[in-house]
């Protein structure tokens, strides 16, 4: 947490964070560009960011490409703010990434990461048992069908509509998750994107890393969704309570 707010109280490094909330995957190049910020000024504060997790990043080639991370931000409105706003609303979530399988699917629109308190069994259960992902989904009352290599995964709401529809592509047991991202919710022409989860255990923690490829304009909102999942599979796997009806 010192470290969050040693980061926040340098303008400098809040127009950092600003630009990449206006343009999320940035190289230092990029970066640099900002008014009155030198190459080095610009590398020693991304450092003082990503050592307080509020930015990750991804290598691709020979770019490395920076990501807004504003989960530790949640963490933070979470412990002091939600209790007198919206004690039901959210969870805390903190992220950092390591990432596998570079250059398979090139470079992700959007990052998300966090440490979970539970075992790599439990959160591989969480992210591949229908009963469970229903257990913890901010929005949806049923989840049918398991996600398996090429196996239909639907996202049910209460009213019995489909939110969400996904296709498992790839599965590393208990390490990584491939599947389409086909937003029903968006209309029937919406196009589809991809997601991938990757797990890796962190001591008594597993880090989970969320990346998102493809997305069309229009689906940047997302990172919101995602958010909201986050937290609610952290609750849940922490605490045996999920975070639904947030809307």
């Amino acid at each position: 947490m010192d470290a969050i707010f040693k980061a926040l109280n340098d303008p400098t490094r809040r127009a950092l964070l600003d630009s990449l909330r206006r343009k999320d995957g940035q190289t230092l190049t990029d970066l640099e560009e900002q008014p009155d910020m030198t190459r080095f000024g610009v590398m020693k504060h991304l450092k003082v960011l990503e050592d307080a997790h509020l930015v990750v990043t991804r290598r691709h080639g020979r770019f490395k490409y920076h990501y807004l991370n504003a989960l530790p931000l949640q963490e933070m409105l979470d412990r002091w703010v939600a209790p007198f706003l919206r004690p039901q609303a959210r969870a805390l979530s903190d992220l950092k990434t390591k990432l596998e399988r570079e250059g398979i699917m090139g470079k992700p629109d959007f990052m998300m990461q966090t440490f979970i308190r539970c075992s790599q069994d439990a959160l591989w259960d969480a992210l591949t048992r229908a009963d469970q992902m229903a257990a913890y989904h901010f929005m949806c009352s049923e989840v049918r069908g398991d996600p398996k290599p090429d196996n239909v995964t639907e996202f049910i709401l209460p009213d019995g509509n489909t939110m969400l529809r996904q296709v498992t592509t790839e599965m590393d047991p208990k390490t990584r998750i491939a599947m389409t991202f086909e937003p029903a919710f968006m209309g029937p022409d919406a196009p589809a994107s991809h997601m991938v989860y990757l797990i890796e255990p962190q001591g008594e923690t597993c880090m989970l890393t969320i990346e998102h490829y493809d997305m069309a304009p229009g689906q940047e909102g997302f990172g919101e969704g995602w958010a909201r999942l986050a937290s609610s599979l952290k609750s849940y796997l922490e605490t045996g309570v999920a975070l639904k009806g947030a809307a």
